[in-house]
């Protein structure tokens, strides 16, 4: 059976997930939901619903069954679904025995791939305009027992970073 400090790390890394994620979508510009870099790129609503999607799947891994995330009809909607199943997945990390995935597996699949959706929402933001400012994370006021929408601003922001000067925050 996992150990406290297994489930300890993964739900803080699950918190990491949702301060990176709301980073990225804090200050958003109307209408970015929406954006679309390229032909066949995923819009930060449909990459949002793709992170709910493999959230829900990692659930599955603790209660069976399977999960399928429909799009919902807003952005907000759609960060409130996020945000809810990492909340749920947090409580099951934190009180149930793990099922079909152990820890690690759990870390290198659905947790690896929610953390890269939520670069790329950052780096969408860059692309359409609105880049995210830089931040040092490891002072970030990450906290495993909030893995809400309320995230805090940042701790530290990192006005040393190479290319700060040249951005319009």
């Amino acid at each position: 059976m996992p150990g406290g400090i297994e489930r300890d790390l993964l739900r803080h890394f699950l918190a990491a997930v949702a301060y990176r994620t709301q980073k990225a979508l804090r200050g958003a510009p109307l209408g970015f939901a929406d954006f679309r870099a390229a032909p066949g790129v995923r819009t930060p609503h449909e990459l949002l619903r793709h992170m709910s999607d493999v959230l829900g799947y990692a659930r599955t891994t603790f209660t069976g069954g399977s999960w399928r995330a429909h799009s919902l009809p807003t952005f907000a909607a759609e960060i409130e679904r996020f945000h809810e199943i990492l909340e749920d997945l947090g409580r099951l990390i934190a009180e149930e025995e793990f099922g079909k995935a152990s820890p690690r597996q759990l870390l290198q699949g659905p947790l690896a791939d929610v953390m890269t959706h939520a670069g790329q929402i950052a780096m969408l933001r860059r692309l359409e305009g609105s880049p995210v400012p830089p931040e040092n994370f490891i002072v970030a006021e990450v906290d495993a027992a909030n893995l809400g929408p309320d995230q805090p601003a940042a701790a530290s922001t990192d006005a040393e970073w190479y290319d700060a000067e040249e951005e319009p925050w």
